[in-house]
C-alpha cells in the first residue's frame, strides 16, 4: 500500500473534499485527486462517493479513515516533537571524557549544563581508553591529545602546558645530581626531562621515587615533599600563585590539547550542539588559567 496515497485520503476526509484539503494543506488538488484514485485502485474500493457538487465517504471510506486518523496525528505529533527536539536540547546526552578532566571540572559542568537544559538527562563516564563511539553509544567523547580518525570530527576547547614543579622546602640539586621525581603509572620514566626556565635550558637527571595512578596522587605527594612532579599548569596553577609549589621550568614537548569529538559534522543535534557551546562559554580562550580559575571559583 501507498503510504503517500493513504496519507492523502485522510486529508481529502479530514477537509472534506480535495479543494479544502488543497487550499488548507497547500497541495496541488490534482496531486491528491490522482493518489486517492491510486489508493482506490490498489485496494479495489471506492473510497469516495464523488458528487457534482459534494464528496461523500463511502462506507468503506469511512471504515478505513476511522481506523487510520488516529496513527497519522500520533505520526504528526512524533514529528514535531522530534523536529522541536532538534533546535531545544532534549533526551539522553552520553559523554566519555578523561579521569583528570571529570575529577576537576566535569561535576561541575555537568550539574551547571542540566541546570540550564532540565529537559536533558546526562550521563558521563571517566575512560582514559579511546572509546568506540558508534558502538558504545556515546554522543560526544572528551580527549587528550587524540590521535587522528577519519569517521571523527571534533574541536579543541582547552588546551594546557606541562610544568616541572616541587615544594619550596625540596632543595634543587646540581647539575650533575639526580632528583627524586613522582611519575604518574608503570610505565618506563625517561632518564632526563628537558626543561626549558628564564636562564636556558636544562637537562634534570630523574631518579623516580614513586608511581601513582592518578595526576592528583602525583600532585599531593609533590606537595608533601616526595619528590619533583611533571604536572598540567591547570592543576598547579593555585599552588603556584600561593607558593605552596615552585617551577622549576617547563618542558619542551607538545602542547596538551582537550578536544570534543561527535560522529558526524552534519546535523548536530541541539544536546550536542548545547553541550559544544556550553564549553565555549566556560573556557572562552580555551587558557589552562581558565580551567584552573573555573575550578577554583
Amino acid at each position: 500500500m501507498n503510504l503517500l496515497a493513504l496519507a492523502d485520503f485522510n486529508l481529502v476526509a479530514k477537509h472534506g473534499g480535495f479543494g479544502r484539503a488543497a487550499r488548507a494543506t497547500g497541495r496541488a488538488k490534482a496531486t491528491l485527486s490522482r493518489r486517492v484514485s491510486e489508493l482506490e485502485n490498489s485496494l479495489q474500493l471506492r473510497l469516495f462517493e464523488r458528487g457534482s457538487h459534494n464528496l461523500k465517504l463511502t462506507q468503506e471510506g469511512i471504515a478505513l479513515y476511522e481506523r487510520t486518523k488516529t496513527l497519522f496525528t500520533e505520526l504528526d505529533e512524533t514529528i514535531n516533537s522530534v523536529t522541536s527536539g532538534a533546535t531545544q536540547p532534549s533526551g539522553r546526552l552520553r559523554i566519555s571524557a578523561p579521569l583528570l578532566f571529570c575529577q576537576l571540572a566535569m561535576g561541575k559542568l555537568a550539574a551547571e549544563f542540566v541546570m540550564k537544559y532540565p529537559d536533558v538527562q546526562l550521563e558521563v563516564t571517566t575512560e582514559d581508553r579511546p572509546v568506540d563511539m558508534v558502538e558504545e553509544a556515546y554522543d560526544l567523547v572528551i580527549r587528550v591529545n587524540p590521535d587522528i580518525e577519519e569517521n571523527l570530527y571534533g574541536r579543541v576547547f582547552l588546551r594546557d602546558r606541562l610544568v616541572v614543579v616541587a615544594s619550596p622546602d625540596l632543595r634543587r640539586p646540581s647539575k650533575k645530581q639526580s632528583i627524586p621525581v613522582v611519575v604518574r603509572g608503570n610505565n618506563p620514566t625517561p632518564p632526563t626531562w628537558d626543561i626549558v626556565t628564564p636562564s636556558g635550558k636544562e637537562h634534570l637527571t630523574l631518579n623516580p621515587k614513586l608511581h601513582l595512578s592518578s595526576m592528583i596522587m602525583v600532585r599531593d605527594a609533590v606537595r608533601a615533599g616526595a619528590g619533583v612532579g611533571l604536572l598540567p599548569v591547570s592543576l598547579v596553577s593555585e599552588d603556584l600563585t600561593t607558593g605552596r609549589l615552585v617551577s622549576w621550568g617547563e618542558t619542551e614537548g607538545p602542547e596538551i590539547a582537550l578536544w570534543a569529538l561527535y560522529p558526524s559534522r552534519r546535523l548536530l543535534n541541539a544536546r550536542v550542539t548545547a553541550f559544544l557551546d556550553f564549553l565555549k562559554e566556560a573556557f572562552p580562550t580555551g587558557a589552562p588559567e581558565e580551567l584552573a580559575a573555573y575550578v577554583g571559583a
